[in-house]
């Protein structure tokens, strides 16, 4: 008998490890190169804005982008950016901008855009926001090169899309960088869909941790792509500081133009912007 439960005993240890490497083997398997990138840790946080005191932006903080840009801000959008409380303003917590069909200062829509006043290279960025829905909606919160000017034009000094989105597939986001070479239609991105879920029916923390070797795109924590040198055919502009961008416009070469379906207004909601380094 005693020959026996030893035998059993050895029978269970060889299946229990058995079982340990199968699930080892699986677990390998079934994670993508994307999934098993080297995450970075940033827990010091430098900048945050939560968004806690209703009324005006936080302009120590912010500056309004105002107007139509270049040619739509380089992208045929078609609204009119302000800084009217009915376009953007703070409230229960959260900031709120408005995409609101009307006619203003030549166009007939009106939004909001703002821009950090200060600006960072490296760390982890990231933003927890509700998306709005529609045709020709198209919110983003990215990151500019500092440098950009007319001497250092875009793409030159660089950009990087943590989140962009088209109004009309709530399921999905894009996120890209764009350089000398790789830009617009031809930027390195990839998306990222939820299953089950939308994006404009609750909120989702959109961000990237960035290093000099490789930029890491996260959705509520989740790697969904790793952008590295080799991954870019031009120059990799990435090693300056860069400032955040959050914007909603409405038209544009991205998504389209509004159509009969789509309801105005629009709203995106943004919970907190934070920005951590090692």
């Amino acid at each position: 008998m005693k020959h026996i439960n030893k035998f059993k005993k050895r029978v269970q240890t060889l299946l229990f490890k058995s079982f340990l490497f199968a699930m080892l083997f699986i677990v390998i398997v079934s994670c993508s190169t994307d999934e098993n990138q080297t995450v970075a840790n940033f827990t010091e946080l430098v900048m945050q804005d939560e968004f806690d005191t209703d009324g005006a932006l936080n302009t120590a903080i912010w500056d309004y982008e105002i107007g139509t840009g270049n040619n739509g801000w380089g992208n045929n959008e078609l609204q009119y950016y302000t800084d009217r409380t009915k376009n953007i303003t703070v409230q229960n917590g959260v900031l709120i901008m408005s995409a609101i069909k009307e006619s203003f200062e030549g166009s007939n829509y009106t939004s909001a855009r703002i821009v950090t006043k200060g600006e960072h290279a490296y760390g982890r960025f990231e933003a927890r926001i509700r998306l709005p829905y529609g045709q020709g909606i198209w919110p983003a919160f990215w990151l500019l090169g500092a440098n950009c000017s007319d001497a250092v034009v875009w793409p030159q000094c660089g950009e990087i899309d943590i989140m962009e989105y088209k109004g009309q597939e709530p399921t999905t986001i894009h996120g890209s960088v764009n350089g000398n070479g790789f830009s617009d239609g031809e930027a390195i991105t990839k998306s990222y869909s939820l299953e089950n879920d939308r994006f404009d029916t609750g909120f989702h923390v959109f961000g990237i941790e960035w290093t000099p070797e490789y930029i890491n795109y996260y959705v509520d924590d989740v790697l969904y792509n790793q952008i590295t040198p080799s991954d870019v055919p031009g120059e990799w502009v990435f090693d300056h500081p860069f400032k955040i961008i959050i914007n909603l416009a409405v038209g544009g070469s991205f998504v389209g133009s509004p159509n009969s379906e789509t309801t105005f207004p629009q709203t995106m909601l943004i919970d907190y912007v934070r920005v951590y380094k090692n």
